[in-house]
């Protein structure tokens, strides 16, 4: 659970914003995603940073889950309902996990934001910082950041959080993960008829 900062300095980094329900969000993450991804990028990874337990902090999750196993020559998915990258296993999970040179990283996390900025999904180029909406000090991940915005700043965490429309969760997750395989498939030359998410 992160928190999105937005003021004059960090404006520049916001790629775009879009809504949750918005029924072309997945084009608009995969075209923003594309103009992100380096040119000779050779595989993206995934880092779906959240909890299992907590509805408002399963976005990351989430997208992990519809992710897993899909472009598997090109992707790598870190973190999913199944074994999530929690605020207990982030750092000795990625500690294992030497993203190699040519790679991309994409982090994605629900974050709580202004209310201006509520269920919305925001691109953002550069590192994800997880926990600070916790309050918590874990290091920065990522080339670019896809984030959720679930709550307000000030919302009230314990019951906030807990309570999450889990409607909302499920939609941003997978518009995030359409737009992530839309991007992958675009960027490595996938056939157009290749299935965007691999579940089962």
């Amino acid at each position: 659970m992160g928190t999105l900062q937005y003021n004059n300095k960090e404006h520049k980094f916001l790629e775009k914003v879009i809504s949750y329900d918005d029924r072309l969000a997945p084009l608009f993450i995969r075209n923003t995603l594309y103009s992100l991804i380096p040119e000779g990028t050779k595989h993206i990874y995934v880092v779906g940073i959240g909890s299992n337990l907590i509805s408002g902090d399963s976005l990351g999750p989430f997208v992990g889950t519809l992710l897993r196993n899909t472009y598997p020559n090109h992707l790598t998915v870190l973190g999913n309902l199944e074994y999530p990258m929690d605020a207990t296993t982030i750092v000795p999970e990625i500690s294992r996990h030497a993203f190699p040179k040519n790679s991309f990283v994409i982090s994605i996390d629900s974050v709580l934001g202004s209310v201006d900025f509520v269920n919305s999904i925001v691109l953002r180029r550069g590192p994800m910082k997880p926990g600070l909406g916790l309050g918590q000090n874990l290091p920065p991940i990522g080339d670019c950041s896809v984030m959720g915005v679930v709550l307000t700043n000030d919302a009230v965490l314990g019951s906030g959080l807990l309570y999450t429309n889990l409607h909302l969760i499920y939609t941003m997750a997978t518009n995030i993960a359409k737009g992530i395989s839309l991007a992958v498939r675009q960027f490595f030359h996938y056939p157009s008829d290749q299935p965007l998410l691999h579940v089962i």
